[in-house]
């Protein structure tokens, strides 16, 4: 039954029914605010896994070495 999947006539009507339901005007807009949210998503991903890396060795007079 669904042996090849997703064909580009699929992909088409699909692409069609997006742009009839949210209208020409507001698709840009749509895909700025996604493209915002993911480069948001991806900074705080980031940022959890600096958060998660262990912290850097100290000397042993207990003070941060110099860089």
């Amino acid at each position: 039954m669904l042996r090849n999947g997703l064909e580009p006539w699929h992909l088409l009507i699909v692409a069609l029914v997006v742009i009839l339901l949210f209208g020409s005007k507001r698709l840009p807009d749509t895909a700025r605010a996604l493209g915002k949210s993911l480069r948001i998503l991806k900074s705080e991903a980031k940022a959890m896994a600096s958060d998660d890396a262990p912290p850097h060795p100290r000397t042993e007079s207990g003070a941060d070495p110099v860089r």
